[in-house]
């Protein structure tokens, strides 16, 4: 039997995503896979919900681990690179985006507001960075979800013939650029209207 502790616990249940996929991870599974009794996992979780949260900050850390902008940073190169970063990170792991979706970033918060004094020091008004943020971050959710749905689907059909196949990546690309050329747009007509 594996000593089990909190991090063990953690990294087991994010194996178990990866072979069973989010709607069949259970604590159940869980501590069959570590050898335990279900209820001794209680002790590093009240909930399940308390897990698949830990699970979500856990498999946001590669995401976290990214360097933070510096002051000579293009702050516009930097908001492509840190929203590609995020979505690469949803899709190191099986239902990556369902895992994360409503996940609160509790251990990331100076992170991010270091990441919004950044955006606010290169010229973005505050209000705008923020909106852009967060656009940004749930056009990725939903792009890697839709993405993982589409490889999950396996069901050896193939879409009907008048239905273009989706280059998931460029989508993603094209609609990260359209943010991009928004939060543009913004800045500049507020710059101006400070006039």
């Amino acid at each position: 039997m594996t000593k089990v502790n909190r991090e063990i616990v953690v990294s087991e249940a994010l194996d178990l995503l990866d072979e069973v996929g989010l709607d069949a991870v259970s604590t159940r599974r869980l501590a069959q896979r570590l050898g335990v009794e279900q209820p001794s996992l209680y002790w590093y979780f009240r909930t399940k919900k308390d897990l698949l949260a830990a699970m979500a900050q856990a498999a946001m850390a590669p995401h976290s681990a990214a360097p933070l902008p510096t002051p000579d940073d293009d702050w516009r190169e930097w908001f492509l690179d840190n929203t590609r970063s995020f979505r690469r990170t949803l899709l190191m792991r099986r239902d990556g985006a369902r895992l994360h979706a409503g996940s609160t970033p509790v251990g990331d918060l100076d992170r991010i507001r270091r990441k919004m004094d950044f955006l606010v020091t290169s010229g973005v008004p505050e209000r705008d960075a923020q909106t852009a943020m967060l656009a940004a971050g749930r056009f990725t959710v939903g792009s890697v979800l839709e993405e993982q749905a589409d490889a999950g689907s396996g069901d050896g059909s193939d879409p009907p013939a008048d239905v273009p196949m989706i280059d998931h990546e460029s989508a993603f690309e094209a609609g990260l650029a359209l943010i991009l050329d928004g939060l543009l747009h913004h800045t500049a007509l507020r710059a101006a209207g400070d006039r």
